[in-house]
């Protein structure tokens, strides 16, 4: 082995590397990216839950419990409600991720609980929170565990049961009703961006460009022509999760098959708008395939998919509130483990229809046929 060829080889790299500034940014980048989301943005720790109190009660006791449990910070009351109607209208429409329920007997409960000689047989409290996600049921579970009278007087600590959780939509606490809806949006980034992004790039690096240069082709008809197909292909991938989901896990779909279709719909559009975006920045597959990447581990660690949306800080939230993942796991939750409709959930919808008009005029006007 001569070293000197070797390192004429190794020179021949490295200067190779320097003119790929998308390589060499990637080499930075994507080490950075994970650094500054799994040391800073992703938190563990449930935190601020869109929540809901129906104080049936009306004592100062109950206002009591209220205010301790808000101050704890794992639930931002953000609804006073009247009825159980109401409660049941908020989860469903996935405005509230949980809600504190005050008895009209409270207090008779509560004294019940303190007796030795003949204890109330239900707890003071409920909590009712959305079983279509995982991370909700975890935070219920850890406001149980909090004595009642410790919140009320920080002297007494009391093993006592003081609430009772009470868990729509998944019941059984079964982690395939949560995770399989969401897997449906993780096939769908990792292969509709992908395939749309080195789909178009292929064209430019085995020449066919060259062809499409002598046709009366728009730079519009071009980017829809590769699109419509990949969105054939989606609908399928969606259709596969979906019966297998059923058959093997026995995933429930409690609202209109057509409204899952429709989201599905939404989101292949929105993914395939960003994968041709991706092919205007980059020049060969293999940059196409750097740069795909780089938009999947944020969607799927910042869309509430693995870590609890709630606890991330509010730079993190805005930037989960960009990506399209983010907006389908919330959609197709909402229809398939919640039964909610389309129209009920429109600000996700309108947020996908935005990505989709930004990126694909983005996308367009990029666009040229020329080779070089």
């Amino acid at each position: 082995m001569n070293l000197r060829r070797l390192f004429s080889i190794v020179l021949k790299e490295l200067r190779q590397l320097r003119r790929d500034r998308l390589t060499f940014a990637m080499i930075v980048g994507i080490p950075t990216m994970q650094l500054l989301l799994f040391g800073y943005a992703i938190n563990l720790d449930i935190r601020q839950l869109p929540a809901a109190v129906l104080d049936q009660a009306q004592t100062a006791h109950a206002r009591e419990v209220v205010a301790a449990l808000a101050q704890t910070g794992v639930m931002d009351f953000r609804y006073r409600l009247q009825t159980p109607q109401q409660l049941d209208d908020l989860i469903r429409a996935g405005k509230i991720s949980a809600a504190l329920v005050i008895p009209p007997d409270f207090e008779r409960r509560l004294a019940g609980q303190n007796s030795d000689t003949q204890p109330w047989p239900r707890p003071p409290l409920q909590i009712v929170v959305d079983g279509s996600d995982q991370v909700v049921q975890q935070a219920a579970a850890q406001l149980a565990l909090l004595p009642l009278q410790k919140l009320l007087d920080p002297a007494v600590a009391t093993p006592t049961k003081n609430v009772e959780i009470v868990n729509f939509y998944n019941p059984a606490r079964l982690a395939p009703v949560n995770t399989v809806p969401g897997l449906i949006g993780v096939i769908l980034t990792m292969t509709m961006v992908l395939f749309t992004a080195m789909a178009i790039v292929r064209e430019r690096e085995r020449g066919n460009l060259e062809f499409l240069i002598a046709t009366p082709v728009s730079p519009f008809e071009l980017t829809l022509g590769k699109v419509l197909p990949f969105v054939g292909i989606g609908l399928l991938q969606v259709t596969v999760v979906l019966l297998l989901g059923v058959a093997i896990f026995h995933v429930p779909i409690r609202g209109s098959l057509l409204d899952v279709y429709g989201a599905a719909l939404a989101f292949i559009v929105a993914s395939l708008s960003l994968g041709v975006f991706i092919s205007t920045l980059a020049k060969t597959q293999f940059q196409s395939m750097q740069l795909a990447f780089f938009t999947f581990l944020p969607q799927i660690l910042l869309s509430g998919f693995m870590f609890p949306y709630a606890g991330m800080p509010r730079p993190a939230q805005w930037l989960a509130e960009i990506f399209p993942m983010t907006h389908f796991i919330r959609l197709i939750r909402g229809i398939m483990l919640r039964g909610a409709h389309l129209a009920e959930l429109w600000p996700e919808l309108a947020a996908l229809a935005v990505f989709c008009v930004v990126t694909l005029t983005i996308a367009v006007l990029r666009t040229r046929k020329r080779l070089d």
